[in-house]
């Protein structure tokens, strides 16, 4: 079981491909990780793979199963099996929840609406990651990045996906934060979760992922 990017190329400005028929395989339980220069069409990968975004050739596929819709078009269970942690912890929690609500916020999305099973997914996340009680009631303005992030992640996880697709996650943080963060993924990865993660960061892909890939080779950031 694997997550298929094949032949994909695309961008965000018409005639101005940043992704050029790149082929990539995500296997469950292996961490892949993809390196290259700030700006070279790394993010666009990632929102590719992650149904977020249209590719203008090829197709994505998890698990055998392809769809040309992204976003809230694709089918949702294939959604669901595709979790996301971006570099920028503020512009992707919604200001107004607090983190045991960020972290439970996709299980809402899905329908779940029983108190005593959020509130169980919502510590048992919390723990993993390492979200203090008196981080939980907090709002993203009330919390550090690495705290931030931490929510995220927990989100990411919490409806059970089978990939996690990583957008220089650790760009904004300190070393700890990193090295608890990866940790927390490494876990998952030994239950079979599969994960893409992209970064500059050459040393941390060299100590993370089993394999590194390196399409923008001789690009210059």
């Amino acid at each position: 079981m694997s997550l298929d990017g094949r032949t994909l190329t695309g961008g965000w400005r018409r005639g101005h491909a940043v992704v050029r028929d790149l082929d990539i395989t995500v296997p469950r339980g292996r961490v892949v990780g993809v390196a290259g220069p700030s700006g070279c069409g790394k993010s666009t990968l990632v929102r590719m793979l992650a149904l977020l975004h249209q590719p203008w050739a090829g197709h994505v596929a998890v698990d055998g199963a392809t769809t040309p819709r992204v976003r809230f078009s694709a089918p949702a269970p294939l959604r669901r099996r595709l979790g996301v942690v971006f570099q920028q912890p503020r512009a992707a929690a919604d200001p107004r929840l607090t983190l045991d609500d960020l972290v439970v916020e996709p299980l809402r999305a899905a329908g779940e609406r029983d108190a005593g099973v959020l509130g169980a997914r919502a510590d048992e996340l919390a723990e993993r990651v390492g979200l203090t009680a008196e981080l939980r009631g907090r709002r993203p303005h009330e919390v550090s990045d690495g705290q931030l992030q931490r929510a995220c992640l927990a989100r990411a996880l919490a409806p059970g996906p089978a990939y996690l697709l990583c957008d220089e996650m650790t760009a904004t943080l300190d070393a700890s934060t990193t090295a608890a963060l990866v940790s927390v993924i490494g876990a998952e990865v030994e239950r079979g979760l599969g994960v893409l993660t992209v970064s500059h960061d050459e040393p941390l892909l060299a100590a993370w992922a089993d394999e590194v890939l390196r399409p923008w080779a001789g690009q210059s950031a």
